[in-house]
C-alpha cells in the first residue's frame, strides 16, 4: 500500500427534499377547491378568500426552497434572489390600474400614457356650440342617468337583431379622461365627466363627430387603487341647464349651449362632512324646480336639495350616511316620493320638503350601488351584491295619508353590484353577481341564470336588452321568463367597462375609464 494521505471520501450529495413542497401545493389546491365549491358565495368573496391562500402558499414555497430544499446553497440563493429581483422589476414596470368587478387586480404598464386635450380655462368660451342645428331636449334625447324616465327602460327604437347581416358601426372612438360617468344626450350634443390630470371636467361633445365643443374644469381629483380615478356621476340636462356632481362633492349648474357656470356648491365644505369612501356617485335628480343629490358622509343628512334656478339650499333630509345609488323619483301607493338606497336603510322622502315618508332596514354591511326597480303601483325591488341579494318592498297608504312599508321576500338570487335591474312579465332581470339572471317576482325564486357578462351595464329597448359587458363587448338579448336568448355580440372596447350606456334614436354612446365611442345601430323597418 503506497504511503501518503489516507483516502478521503466526499459526503454523498443530499437529495432534493420534495415532500414539503408537495404538501404545500396539495394543501393550497385543496383550499382553493374548497373556496370555489362555495357556489353560494359571491365571486368577490371567493376571490378574496382564495388570494391569501395562494399568497401564503407562494411564501411557504419560497421558504422551503431557500432553507429546507437541500439544494446546493449557491443555487438556492441564486434562484431566491432572482425571484425577488423579478418581483422588483415587475413592480417597477407595472402598476395596478384598478380591479375588475370581481376584485381581480388589473395591471398596466407604468410608462403607458394616453393623449388627452389640455383642460380649457374654467369658463368655456360663449357660443361654443353655435354650429349645432339643435340642442333641445326632445323625444330622441337621453338627458340623464338611465334615460328619460331614469329607469333604463326605453320604448324604442325597434332595433335590428341580425347583426351578422346588419352590424353596428363605430362612428367615432377616442380617448377620454378617466371616469365612471355615463353620457347624457340632448339633440346634437352629448355630455360626460372626465378626470384630466388634476382637473375634474365636464365636457360637451358633438354627437355625430365626437368633437369637443366646450369644457369646464375644477381643481379636484378623486383616485384610489380599488375604486379608480375620476367622477362617477352622469350629467342631468333639463331645458337649457346641465347639472353635474363630481367625485369630491362639487355640484355645478351650467348653461347647456355655452358651458358657462351659473352656480356651484362644494357639498363637503359646506356641510362639514367628508367625501364618501368610493367618492360621490349620485347623479343629480331634477324635480319640482329642485336638484337633489346625496349629501356628504358624516354630514348628518342623507339627501340635500337646491333650487335649480339659483342654487339656493332648499332642504336636507334623512339622518343616515349616504351611499352610491342615485336618488330616484317614483310614485308608490299613490304617493310621489324620492327613493333613497343606503347601506343601513331603504327609504322614501317628500320631494318638496325632504320629510321622510317611510323607512326599512337594509341590513347589509357592504357597499350598495344599484338603482331600485319599480315592480308595480306599490312595489319596488332593491338589490345589492357581495352575497346579500334582493328584497321586494310593498308600500301602503292609510286613510290619513301615512305610508308604511313591508318586506315581501328576500332572495339571494339577484345580487346586483351596480348594474341595471328591470321588471317585466312578472319577473326581475339583471346581472346576478355578473351573470345574467331571471327571478320570479312572486317569491324571489330563480327562473334561470346563464351567461357570464361581468359587472356591466344595460338598457331595455322594447323587448330587447342592450348589454355592455364588463369586457367591452356589446351584447344583444331578448330575455323572457324562460331564457336569456342571446342574439348577437359586437366588440367595442378591449378593457374593463363599467360605465352606464346611453341611447338616443339609433345613436349609442358607450365609454369606460379610457375611451368613448359612438356606435350607430341599425333600426329595423
Amino acid at each position: 500500500m503506497a504511503e501518503g494521505k489516507p483516502n478521503e471520501t466526499q459526503p454523498p450529495a443530499r437529495k432534493l427534499r420534495w415532500w414539503p413542497a408537495i404538501l404545500i401545493l396539495v394543501m393550497a389546491a385543496a383550499g382553493v377547491v374548497w373556496v370555489r365549491a362555495h357556489h353560494e358565495w359571491a365571486f368577490q368573496k371567493r376571490n378574496l378568500t382564495a388570494a391569501p391562500i395562494l399568497l401564503i402558499a407562494a411564501f411557504l414555497l419560497l421558504v422551503w426552497w431557500t432553507f429546507f430544499s437541500r439544494v446546493r446553497l449557491r443555487l438556492r440563493l441564486a434562484i431566491t434572489f432572482g425571484f425577488i429581483g423579478l418581483l422588483a422589476v415587475g413592480a417597477a414596470l407595472f402598476r395596478i390600474r384598478g380591479v375588475s368587478g370581481d376584485l381581480v387586480p388589473i395591471l398596466e404598464f407604468r410608462l403607458a400614457s394616453r393623449a388627452l386635450p389640455i383642460a380649457a380655462p374654467a369658463e368655456a368660451q360663449p357660443g361654443a356650440v353655435s354650429t349645432l342645428q339643435r340642442f333641445n331636449v326632445s323625444a330622441d334625447s337621453f338627458p340623464q342617468f338611465y334615460g328619460p324616465d331614469r329607469n333604463g327602460i326605453l320604448s324604442g327604437p325597434r332595433l335590428e337583431t341580425n347583426w351578422a347581416a346588419h352590424p353596428p358601426a363605430i362612428i367615432w372612438k377616442h380617448n377620454v379622461g378617466a371616469a365612471w360617468s355615463g353620457f347624457a344626450i340632448v339633440g346634437d350634443l352629448c355630455l360626460t365627466q372626465e378626470q384630466r390630470g388634476e382637473d375634474e371636467c365636464v365636457v360637451a361633445y358633438e354627437l355625430a363627430t365626437g368633437k369637443q365643443l366646450w369644457l369646464h374644469s375644477d381643481k379636484a381629483r378623486y383616485n384610489t387603487t380599488i375604486a379608480g380615478e375620476g367622477p362617477r356621476a352622469t350629467p342631468t340636462v333639463v331645458s337649457n341647464r346641465v347639472f353635474t356632481c363630481g367625485a369630491t362633492g362639487i355640484l355645478n349648474c351650467f348653461d347647456l349651449a355655452t358651458g358657462r357656470r351659473i352656480w356651484t356648491h362644494n357639498v363637503v365644505a359646506e356641510s362639514g362632512g367628508k367625501v364618501p369612501g368610493w367618492g360621490f356617485a349620485s347623479s343629480p335628480l331634477r324635480v319640482d324646480g329642485l336638484v337633489i343629490i346625496h349629501s356628504a358622509e358624516n354630514s348628518g343628512h342623507l339627501l340635500s336639495a337646491f333650487h335649480a334656478e339659483d342654487g339656493r339650499p332648499a332642504w336636507s333630509g334623512g339622518t343616515v350616511n349616504p351611499a352610491y345609488a342615485s336618488p330616484t323619483l317614483a310614485t308608490l301607493a299613490g304617493v310621489r316620493q324620492v327613493l333613497a338606497f343606503t347601506r343601513p336603510t331603504v327609504s322614501g322622502y317628500d320631494p318638496t320638503s325632504g320629510a321622510m315618508l317611510w323607512e326599512l332596514p337594509w341590513q347589509s354591511s357592504d357597499v350598495v350601488c344599484a338603482q331600485p326597480a319599480l315592480a308595480g303601483s306599490n312595489r319596488v325591488v332593491f338589490s345589492s351584491a357581495y352575497g346579500f341579494g334582493a328584497k321586494l318592498i310593498e308600500l301602503s297608504c292609510d286613510a290619513a295619508g301615512k305610508l308604511s312599508a313591508q318586506q315581501l321576500w328576500k332572495s339571494i338570487r339577484m345580487k346586483s353590484k351596480f348594474a341595471h335591474i328591470f321588471v317585466r312579465e312578472g319577473c326581475l332581470f339583471g346581472l346576478d353577481d355578473g351573470m345574467f339572471a331571471c327571478v320570479d317576482l312572486q317569491d324571489g325564486s330563480q327562473r334561470w341564470k346563464e351567461g357570464r357578462y361581468g359587472h356591466g351595464q344595460g338598457l331595455l329597448v322594447g323587448d330587447l336588452y342592450l348589454l355592455m359587458a364588463e369586457t367591452g363587448e356589446l351584447v344583444l338579448l331578448r330575455p323572457t321568463p324562460d331564457a336569456p336568448n342571446e342574439l348577437a355580440r359586437f366588440r367595442v372596447f378591449g378593457s374593463k367597462t363599467w360605465n352606464p350606456i346611453a341611447l338616443a334614436g339609433d345613436w349609442l354612446l358607450v365609454r369606460n375609464d379610457l375611451e368613448a365611442a359612438c356606435v350607430r345601430l341599425i333600426i329595423s323597418p
